[in-house]
C-alpha cells in the first residue's frame, strides 16, 4: 500500500488521492487495521451521521481512551459541551476580536518587515515605504502566520503575553499524539511527553480558573467557568478538555489556513492577478483553499455497526478515516476539482466538517485569514517562494500545510 503518511504525500496528496479516489473510494489499510474514505458522499455521510459513526475513536497505535474532548463524544454528552462552549463562540464575541485580529496583524507584519529590510516599525507601514522596494525575505509561518493565530487564540482564552511561548510548545507537543497513527513513532516517548504537557496545563489552568472564578473578566476562560445549560456547568476536567483542544485546533487551522492560501496565490499567478485588484473576492477566495488545500486533511470515526459504503461492508467497531481533503477534490461534487479557482460558486466544500461536529471556531479562522491576507496583499508585493527545497509539512499526518514558509517579496 502507498504510503499516505509520508513527507513527499502530505505536501501533494492530491494524485494518490484521484487514482485511489477512481478505483474505489472505499480502502481498507490492513496494516493500520482502518477503512478509509475518499468521495464526497462517503466523506460527508461519515461526517454527518453519528448514529453510525461514533466520535468515540482511538486512533491506531495509541493507547486508552480517546481525549477528553467534546468533539470526541457523541450525543447526548457532545450537545451538552457544545451548547456550554457555544456561548463562549457567539458572533457577537467573535466581531469583538476584529480590531485586535488586525492590530495583532499590522505589528507582527511590521516586526517581520522591519527585521528584513532595517526599517523601524513606523517606517513599514508608512505610504512612502509601500511602493515595491529592495526584495526581502521572512518566513510566513514562522513570522506571521503561526504568532497570529496563537495569539489571538491565547488572548481569547486569557492567557497572558509572557506565557504564549509554552502555549506554543503545549501545541506542538499535543499535536505529536498524531504520530502514532503511522506507528514508526516512539510511542513511548511521546506518551510520556504528552503526560507531562497534560500535567502541567492541568496545574496551568486550575490557577487560572481561580482567579477567574475569584476576578472574572471579558475572556473565554470566564465565560466558560460561568456558563450553565439546563442548570448544568462545565467541569474542570471539561474546561480543561476543551483548553488542550483549542490549543491545537484553533492554533493550526489558522495558521495553515494563511500559509495554504500564500502558497495557492503563488502556484496559481493569475487568481493572485485577479485578486489584488478585487478585494471582495477575498471571501470567496479563502473557501476555495479552504476546498483546494483543506487545512485539515482527515478525522477519525469507529462504527457503532456493520455499514455498507459504496458495495463494501465495513464491520462494527472498526476505525474510520474520512479523507477530508480528498472528498473536496472530488470531480461529482466540484467540476474541474484540480483547478484552482477564486471565484467558485457554489462551493460545498466540508472543510470544517459537517453535522453537529461543525467546527465551532470556523468564523474566528474565517476572520484571521481575511484580516492577515488583506495585510500580506496590501504590504507585501512580487511575493515568491525563496527557497527551491520542497517546503516541510507539519509534522501530524491529518493536517496540511508548511511547517516553515520562507518567501521573498518587495515592500
Amino acid at each position: 500500500m502507498l504510503n499516505l503518511f509520508s513527507a513527499e504525500m502530505r505536501r501533494n496528496p492530491y494524485p494518490v488521492y484521484e487514482q485511489i479516489r477512481g478505483r474505489s473510494p472505499v480502502l481498507y489499510s490492513e496494516p493500520l487495521d482502518l477503512w478509509m474514505l475518499f468521495d464526497y458522499e462517503g466523506v460527508k455521510r461519515a461526517l454527518s451521521d453519528p448514529d453510525v459513526f461514533s466520535s468515540r475513536a482511538t486512533p491506531p497505535g495509541s493507547s486508552g481512551s480517546p481525549p477528553d474532548w467534546f468533539i470526541f463524544y457523541d450525543p447526548p454528552r457532545h450537545t451538552k459541551l457544545r451548547g456550554l462552549i457555544q456561548k463562549a463562540f457567539t458572533p457577537r464575541v467573535i466581531a469583538s476580536l476584529e480590531l485586535s485580529i488586525r492590530q495583532l496583524s499590522k505589528e507582527l507584519l511590521d516586526q517581520a518587515i522591519g527585521q528584513t529590510t532595517g526599517q523601524s516599525a513606523a517606517d513599514c507601514s508608512t505610504p512612502a515605504h509601500s511602493a515595491a522596494g529592495r526584495p526581502a525575505t521572512m518566513d510566513l509561518a514562522a513570522d506571521f502566520s503561526v504568532p497570529l493565530a496563537i495569539r489571538v487564540i491565547a488572548s481569547l482564552i486569557g492567557i497572558p503575553p509572557e506565557d504564549h511561548p509554552q502555549f506554543r510548545r503545549w501545541s506542538d507537543v499535543i499535536l505529536s499524539l498524531s504520530e502514532t497513527v503511522t506507528r514508526g513513532a516512539d510511542l513511548a516517548k511521546i506518551a510520556g511527553e504528552v503526560g507531562a504537557v497534560k500535567v502541567e496545563m492541568g496545574a496551568y489552568l486550575a490557577d487560572l480558573l481561580e482567579e477567574r472564578r475569584r476576578a472574572p473578566r471579558d475572556d473565554l476562560l470566564s465565560t466558560l467557568s460561568q456558563a450553565e445549560v439546563d442548570g448544568e456547568r462545565l467541569t474542570t476536567a471539561e474546561i480543561l478538555g476543551f483548553f488542550q483542544l483549542l490549543l491545537v485546533a484553533g492554533n493550526e487551522t489558522t495558521a495553515n489556513l494563511i500559509n495554504n492560501a500564500v502558497l495557492c496565490l503563488i502556484e496559481n499567478r493569475d487568481q493572485l492577478a485577479r485578486l489584488r485588484p478585487q478585494r471582495e473576492l477575498l471571501p470567496s477566495a479563502i473557501e476555495e483553499v479552504l476546498r483546494y488545500c483543506s487545512p485539515v486533511q482527515a478525522v477519525f470515526r469507529v462504527t457503532k455497526r456493520d455499514v455498507e459504503v459504496h458495495g463494501q461492508l465495513i464491520p462494527a467497531g472498526k476505525l474510520v478515516l474520512p479523507m477530508i481533503g480528498s472528498a473536496n477534490r472530488d470531480p461529482r461534487q466540484f467540476p474541474d476539482a484540480n483547478r484552482f479557482d477564486i471565484t467558485r460558486d457554489p462551493n460545498p466544500h466540508i472543510a470544517f466538517g459537517n453535522g453537529i461536529h461543525f467546527c465551532i471556531g470556523a468564523a474566528l479562522s474565517r476572520l484571521e485569514a481575511r484580516i492577515g491576507l488583506t495585510d500580506l496583499l496590501d504590504r507585501l508585493h512580487d511575493i515568491e517562494l525563496a527557497s527551491d527545497d520542497p517546503w516541510e509539512p507539519r509534522q501530524a499526518f491529518h493536517v496540511h500545510g508548511p511547517n516553515r514558509l520562507p518567501i521573498r517579496f518587495r515592500t
